[in-house]
């Protein structure tokens, strides 16, 4: 007589995971007032083309600072799109940017780097993963401006030229890489608290930071993949 197989039961969420996952939030949830949202953004784009100006001129070799050239170029194009939304708004680029300014200059002054190998890695870092959080945010914001700020923040390409400095830098001297390997850890918690400072959690959907904790896990996902295309342990 032919024996059947036992049943195998597919796993479930317990009742305390399935009320985590039910109140989950998507960034979106969290958006601020348009205008706080742009001032932020706009204001963070400032501070990295600061900080890709200063690794440009620490430079040693043209071919680094000419990619890292057209990199701050495409984060020029990225605020000026940002701006020019604001300024659609009828409101004043200074007063609407001036709020953050505060926040986001201590931000690239803790993430900034000596070393130009650290000061390209901080742009790689926290470009990629910021720009990756404010277009997560940007998708609850009205629809006509979220489509100009989506497309704003995915013109050009800054993670090609910034993988191939590194890449290239780590193969003239292996050394390198576990200490950028560390330099990219330490960046990783400075730049999750920058990126929580543009959410808005209102009254009526307060979250536990078990709740809040999934909106960021594909973000470190990708942080991750990142960190280990350059053979570096995110």
């Amino acid at each position: 007589m032919k024996r059947s197989r036992p049943r195998v039961e597919a796993p479930t969420l317990t009742s305390r995971d399935t009320a985590t996952a039910a109140l989950r939030v998507d960034l979106g949830e969290l958006v601020p007032a348009s205008e706080v949202f742009l001032g932020h953004c706009a204001a963070l784009h400032l501070t990295f083309i600061e900080q890709l100006t200063s690794a440009m001129s620490n430079a040693p070799r043209v071919a680094d600072k000419d990619e890292l050239a057209r990199v701050a170029g495409v984060v020029l194009t990225r605020y000026q799109a940002l701006t020019a939304e604001i300024e659609r708004l009828a409101l004043d680029k200074t007063d609407i940017m001036q709020p953050h300014l505060q926040g986001v200059e201590e931000f690239e002054r803790r993430t900034q780097g000596f070393a130009w190998h650290e000061q390209v890695a901080s742009a790689h870092v926290t470009v990629g993963f910021l720009t990756e959080f404010w277009l997560g945010l940007a998708t609850g914001l009205p629809s006509d401006l979220r489509a100009r700020v989506t497309a704003a923040l995915t013109t050009g390409d800054v993670h090609t030229p910034l993988h191939r400095i590194l890449e290239r830098a780590i193969a003239a001297n292996p050394a390198l890489s576990s200490r950028l390997a560390l330099w990219s850890r330490r960046l990783v918690g400075d730049t999750i608290l920058q990126a929580r400072s543009g959410l808005i959690v209102h009254n009526a959907h307060s979250r536990s930071e078990a709740q809040l904790e999934p909106a960021f896990t594909e973000l470190i996902a990708e942080h991750t993949r990142r960190m280990d295309r350059l053979g570096l342990t995110a």
